[in-house]
């Protein structure tokens, strides 16, 4: 059984040898074949090689076109920032005025933006190089959080208490984007799709399954109409959050270390590969080997199967090479931990 064979295998609920192994790799993957986040984020070549790496070096199931936020806020008109150490920027917002949408570059191809090609050809590459031997994960921005990135979290925030309809309408446009980038990520070789959706954990029930829930639900069915698998990740503490996620479809659900197992299972449901919940920074930065694989066992007898051991986000740079390696060290899949 190859890693996409056991991944596949996994989030479609059946047996496997071992438990997929998928962590979000980004400035330590940059920093581990001797670059650097800047040259991780605005060249596809720097990206591949380094998943390549941290592959072969630690053993995992899913390479990853992951490295910021900004991919589509460049495409909108967005002016992007780069720095050697930290993760790219759009210091000014391009929407200062949420009822005007013109300053936005409307419907952006993929293929004519810089920063979406770059991603585009970094999913080419995988699939030239590994394609039908691990999985390969695209990425998109999730509605909200796109919205947000164009008009800054602080004042998406406040638009969505003080206007709801003009935020329907930011993120109409946001949802045709992300369906369009998905889906070319998907032609060139994504077996996967994550939606990264961080700023929704700040929002109350209520709200986000009046404004935001329909363009998810929306944004998951295309992917999955294309042949998709779609992978959720809302980073922070979407307890409040999981009766309205478990009716969204996903296939996979990430989660961090502060959301409550039980209540994501229970409201995920059996068939849903859950993934995450070691504590990124406390177990696999500042932990030790020994610890972190007492982490990954507690986990997955949380959480049961369907499983997939990851950190409940991007493993942290400065991470030892050697708690990482612990983190990917297979663990038998056990027929006996059905979901709760």
């Amino acid at each position: 059984m190859n890693s996409l064979e056991r991944y596949l295998a996994t989030v479609r609920g059946q047996p496997t040898d071992f438990l997929p192994r998928v962590p979000i790799l980004m400035q330590f993957a940059a920093e581990h074949i001797g670059s650097n986040y800047a040259a991780f984020a605005s060249d596809w070549r720097v990206l591949v090689e380094a998943n390549l790496r941290c592959r072969d070096a630690f053993g995992f199931d899913q390479v990853s076109a992951i490295s910021d936020p900004y991919r589509e806020v460049q495409g909108f008109g967005g002016q992007i920032h780069y720095e050697a150490d930290h993760a790219p920027t759009c210091k000014v917002p391009p929407l200062a005025d949420i009822h005007d949408l013109s300053p936005l570059r409307e419907d952006p191809d993929p293929y004519a933006c810089e920063r979406m090609l770059d991603r585009l050809l970094a999913v080419r590459a995988f699939k030239a190089r590994v394609g039908g031997e691990c999985s390969i994960l695209g990425w998109v921005e999730g509605p909200a959080a796109e919205a947000a990135d164009l008009r800054g979290v602080q004042d998406f925030l406040m638009d969505l208490m003080d206007d709801g309809e003009a935020c329907r309408r930011l993120m109409e446009l946001c949802t045709r984007t992300a369906i369009c980038f998905a889906e070319a990520q998907l032609a060139e070789g994504a077996d996967t799709i994550g939606v990264g959706d961080a700023i929704a954990s700040q929002m109350p029930p209520d709200l986000y399954r009046e404004l935001v829930w329909p363009f998810q639900k929306q944004l998951f069915a295309a992917i999955q109409a294309k042949g998709g698998l779609v992978k959720l990740h809302i980073c922070g503490n979407i307890n409040h959050l999981l009766p309205h996620i478990g009716e969204l479809g996903v296939d996979i659900l990430d989660i961090d270390h502060m959301v409550d197992t039980q209540k994501a299972r229970a409201c995920a449901g059996p068939n849903v590969a859950i993934a995450g919940r070691v504590d990124p920074v406390a177990d696999v930065l500042h932990g030790t080997p020994e610890s972190i694989r007492v982490a990954v066992a507690e986990s997955y007898a949380a959480i049961g199967n369907p499983h997939l051991a990851m950190a409940g986000c991007e493993i942290p740079p400065g991470t030892p090479p050697a708690n990482l390696k612990a983190l990917c060290e297979p663990v038998p899949y056990a027929a006996s931990r059905a979901a709760n």
